[in-house]
């Protein structure tokens, strides 16, 4: 067991050592977490967001998002990054998924291709 959750966390912290990309139809959000190596878990994500369309980018700061074990505090599964602007809500999801919400609303919702 102890190597399966070891194997897990190698996993997860393979995910956040090195920045990356997520292209979709029109959209390239690049994720860059600044955590020191050996964090599973990371609280200071960056989020570079740029529109294919207009060209406008947007910088945010956010952190990873997991699904937690069955006790509650060790991470178990890396689901991707969250980031929020005001009532905003941007979602990078680790099954490259694009997700901007507001106020619960779904405003954008892309599937696209990453690239490490």
């Amino acid at each position: 067991m102890l190597k399966y959750i070891t194997l897990i966390i190698l996993m997860m912290f393979s995910q956040l050592v090195s920045s990356a990309t997520l292209t979709t139809k029109n959209y390239v959000v690049t994720v860059k977490p600044n955590c020191q190596e050996g964090n599973v878990t990371c609280d200071d994500v960056i989020y570079v967001g740029r529109s294919k369309t207009t060209g406008k980018t947007i910088t945010l700061e956010g952190h990873t998002l997991h699904r937690w074990c069955a006790d509650g505090v060790t991470p178990c599964q890396f689901l991707g990054y969250e980031f929020k602007n005001g009532r905003f809500i941007y979602s990078v999801l680790e099954r490259g998924v694009l997700k901007v919400e507001k106020n619960g609303h779904s405003l954008i919702y892309e599937k696209g291709e990453w690239d490490y």
